[in-house]
């Protein structure tokens, strides 16, 4: 039986040349790798904050959309299960006995019989390819799941990342409005005196209001970010696994390495399922050749049968039977219109398996560039508030002196505000990079 299932009409699979330079980028934006760097991290090296460590271990038991992953891997490999089974002969045992009267005589029949039915000799390979497309298939829903898995400790993360700094801006906005306030009411009490116009008084104001609409905002968004950590959790987070600060979880996010060689991207689990569904193509396209020959079914059965029960299991009751059968399409289409679908999904697969390792390139490639700049402009923001602050000192001690006009001590107040807001966003931006690199590259196999 297996020198006549050897036959396997399916195309000989060879893996695509990736449609991608050899290395990543390199240049002024990208920080140079280390040619022993092993690239990828698992994410419990990325994640050093025990807080975070502990949210992200809640999610990967309580998340829906990961349980819908899980479930839909079980699913497929149920199928697959279903579809090897038809390799195999099912056999089945039966037993039977029929009574009759005619003509006041009374006719008995009595038969056992063991055997299969229908049984596929698979001469050409058409049930192979077919259980062998069912193998792939199942192997790319398992790499889905993995990405699903990545994609939701990544999410996570960001989550909990964003919501540290929302936290940060909403602790600065209440700070400015105590300054602002401090300042308003300095500017009120010199009005009173006569010693400066109304104009000072409506510019304090316009500080003030514009931190309490800041604090409005803020506290808006610092809920909607519990909101969205708590549905990536799958139940409410409690206080105490909240972010402490957004400056001791910078310290807790390791740097994932790349490496130097792109053929990482291959190992990258949404590029893994697209290489399976290619292979699934490609045996599908094997099972479309095999319909267009004969297909031979075997049916047999061995037993006994006797008119009598007692004779039943006698030497002379013995009866055995064997019905092979074959057909083959001699008129229409079908099986050439099946061959040319299953010839054009391959083609589309390829497409898809191309493009799934041209846009991890990229992704991969701009999480490097912003790595490489990052720290530069995180530095730069650094100086930048530092900078703010000295003049807006400078300028609130001339103004309070009644040397400088209060605009100059405004502006300056205004800039570090801002200057603080995008320090802020920016330490929030590196995190976030290196969460992305984890993601982007994929190869985190741990607990897959």
């Amino acid at each position: 039986m297996a020198a006549l299932s050897a036959c396997n009409m399916a195309p000989h699979y060879v893996r695509p040349t990736p449609p991608v330079p050899t290395n990543f980028p390199s240049g002024p934006a990208y920080a140079p790798a280390a040619a022993t760097e092993k690239p990828g991290l698992p994410w419990t090296a990325l994640i050093g904050d025990p807080r975070l460590k502990t949210v992200i271990e809640r999610a990967l038991v309580n998340n829906r959309d990961l349980r819908a992953a899980l479930a839909n891997v079980q699913s497929a490999r149920a199928q697959y299960r279903v579809q090897r089974a038809a390799q195999l002969p099912v056999i089945a045992g039966s037993a039977a006995a029929s009574f009759s009267r005619q003509n006041d005589q009374r006719q008995n029949s009595y038969s056992t019989d063991i055997g299969f039915s229908a049984f596929e000799i698979d001469l050409f390979g058409r049930v192979k390819n077919l259980t062998q497309s069912a193998l792939e298939s199942y192997l790319a829903t398992e790499e889905g799941a993995r990405a699903t898995r990545i994609t939701l400790i990544a999410e996570t993360a960001n989550a909990y990342a964003t919501l540290a700094a929302d936290q940060e801006l909403l602790t600065l906005s209440r700070q400015t409005l105590v300054s602002a306030e401090r300042t308003l009411a300095l500017t009120q009490s010199l009005n009173g005196s006569g010693l400066i116009g109304k104009l000072d008084v409506h510019q304090a104001e316009t500080t003030v209001e514009q931190a309490r609409s800041d604090i409005a905002a803020n506290v808006t968004q610092v809920a909607q970010d519990r909101n969205a950590l708590d549905l990536l959790v799958g139940a409410p987070v409690e206080n105490g696994l909240l972010p402490q600060s957004l400056e001791s979880l910078t310290a807790s996010i390791a740097k994932t390495p790349a490496g130097l060689s792109s053929d990482v991207l291959l190992q990258r689990p949404d590029v893994l399922r697209a290489e399976h569904q290619l292979k699934a193509a490609n045996a599908d396209i094997g099972a479309a050749r095999a319909a267009m020959f004969p297909k031979i079914s075997l049916t047999t059965a061995i037993g006994v049968a006797s008119s009598a029960l007692s004779s039943l299991f006698t030497g002379g009751a013995f009866v055995w039977s064997a019905a092979p059968s074959a057909s083959l399409p001699i008129f229409g289409g079908a099986a050439r219109g099946n061959l040319d679908y299953s010839k054009a999904q391959r083609d589309l697969y390829l497409a898809q398996y191309e493009k799934a390792i041209q846009t991890a390139f990229q992704e991969v490639s701009d999480a490097l560039a912003r790595e490489g700049t990052i720290d530069g402009q995180q530095a730069a923001q650094q100086r930048l508030v530092l900078a703010n602050q000295r003049s807006y000192a400078l300028a609130d001690q001339r103004y309070r002196a009644g040397i400088d006009t209060f605009l100059n001590s405004l502006t300056s107040q205004r800039s570090l505000y801002s200057a603080q807001q995008s320090a802020i966003v920016t330490n929030l931006a590196l995190v976030q990079n290196r969460i992305l690199l984890y993601r982007v590259i994929g190869a985190d196999f741990a607990g897959a």
